[in-house]
């Protein structure tokens, strides 16, 4: 059965940071993009961030390039996305996903695995 855990959520003022983690477990990990997706109240899911296998490949939304990073340890089965310079715009249900063939930025569509989520705010 696949698993992924995200943790890291919480209150934030606006300019802080967090770092989100997700753990995985029950899937090849070091076969999958993993990608970070959110969505806030009223408004779509949309993609954040995803980074390749083998972590060589990085991608970013316009909106978050610059102040967040995604990255991965395969050792550890887990993926990071360190979010820098938060604003209020940034709230959001911050989901980690699995998707084996897409490479890129891409659709919630091309998910193969979702986590259930981790809650950011950020306080003006």
């Amino acid at each position: 059965q696949v698993q992924l855990v995200e943790s890291g959520g919480g209150l934030v003022q606006a300019g802080g940071s967090l770092n989100l983690s997700c753990a995985a477990s029950g899937l090849p990990f070091n076969i999958y993009t993993m990608a970070w997706f959110r969505q806030a109240p009223g408004k779509e899911r949309e993609f954040v961030a995803s980074i390749t296998w083998s972590g060589g490949y990085t991608y970013y939304s316009d909106s978050v390039t610059g102040r967040f990073t995604i990255s991965r340890d395969n050792a550890k089965n887990t993926v990071d996305l360190r979010m820098n310079s938060l604003k209020p715009e940034d709230a959001a249900l911050y989901n980690c996903a699995a998707a084996r063939l897409p490479v890129g930025r891409f659709s919630p569509n091309a998910v193969d695995y979702w986590g259930k989520g981790t809650l950011v705010t950020v306080s003006s």
